[in-house]
């Protein structure tokens, strides 16, 4: 026996999930996604989603409505008669037409540990804020922003120096192996839910552009986490002069490092390490990467780029 299941996602993230589902033997019996974006360098092409990739080589029907205020989407939503709807970054707020169009409802793999990160950048702003630690969890979907009782938790410690992409991967195949677990118990009727708590909701909101810059007269730990709460996607910035002309390079890993800046202005490069003093204390800058360019290790960007001790970046 397995469940009838209809898989909402659309990034990367979603499809080790998907693929998980399919494996343990459920009835895949449609897939949503994000409509096709524009895409490649010219920005002309349009780009199926990761999830409508995956979906496409494992044979199965997929959907990309732009949204459900069409009577007909939500209508051959409902008409599919599925056993449940699983949820994993799809990127719509869903009407609770769609919560309630499956037998048993709606689940959603969630990146944190809720109700703390509730919202758009969970993985993001752990990160940022320093969190030691995160988890997936699977939630019966209400129609409040996150808000539905957790059926499974999986706690993933976060690394002193690691990034959201490496996290995001870490989840992604964690989330994978939750979900499964959940669609498990839901099938032979014995998953059980538990309400959020009351206390300690935060708000994940989405990255903005103009948050990227990093801010060096900030203390060397809260610019470590905004440099690897960021990186790979969008990237922390500071502009560098190169050539007597200032160029945005992108901050993609650091640590914290030993000098603690003295009375240097924060910014001021300390040594050739790439020791750079900030508001209190110094971060070491391990990999960047220039507009236009490959990603590169301190070493290396130092080789085409020489940065003396004393130069200034913000």
């Amino acid at each position: 026996m397995s469940l009838r299941i209809i898989f909402m996602g659309t990034p990367d993230f979603s499809v080790a999930t998907l693929k998980a589902l399919a494996e343990a033997g459920h009835e895949i019996a449609a897939v949503y996604t994000q409509p096709p974006r524009p895409g490649g360098r010219r920005g002309l092409d349009l780009q199926k989603s990761p999830v409508h990739q995956a979906a496409e080589e494992l044979g199965l029907s997929v959907f990309h409505p732009v949204n459900f205020r069409d009577a007909a989407d939500r209508d051959h939503f409902v008409g599919l008669k599925a056993d449940v709807a699983v949820v994993v970054a799809y990127g719509l707020l869903l009407p609770e037409t769609i919560l309630n169009g499956t037998r048993l409802g709606a689940y959603n793999g969630h990146a944190s540990l809720l109700p703390r990160w509730r919202g758009a950048a969970p993985i993001q702003r752990a990160i940022m804020a320093g969190d030691r630690q995160t988890g997936m969890m699977v939630m019966k979907m209400d129609k409040g922003l996150d808000t539905g009782p957790v059926a499974r938790t999986a706690m993933v410690d976060i690394g002193p120096n690691m990034t959201a992409g490496e996290l995001h991967d870490r989840l992604s195949a964690v989330g994978a192996v939750t979900m499964v677990d959940a669609m498990s118990a839901l099938e032979t009727g014995t998953l059980t839910t538990v309400a959020q708590p009351e206390e300690g909701v935060l708000y994940a909101a989405k990255i903005d552009k103009g948050e990227t810059r990093v801010d060096f007269s900030r203390s060397a730990t809260d610019v470590h986490n905004h440099i690897r709460g960021l990186a790979p996607f969008p990237g922390a910035w500071s502009e560098v002069i190169i050539n007597g002309k200032p160029e945005r390079v992108k901050l993609l890993a650091s640590e914290l490092a030993q000098p603690d800046g003295g009375r240097a202005l924060p910014g001021t490069v300390l040594d050739e390490q790439l020791n750079i003093a900030c508001g209190v204390g110094a971060v070491r800058l391990v990999r960047l990467q220039k507009a236009g360019g490959k990603p590169l290790s301190a070493e290396d960007f130092l080789r085409g780029t020489p940065l003396s001790p004393g130069t200034v970046i913000a």
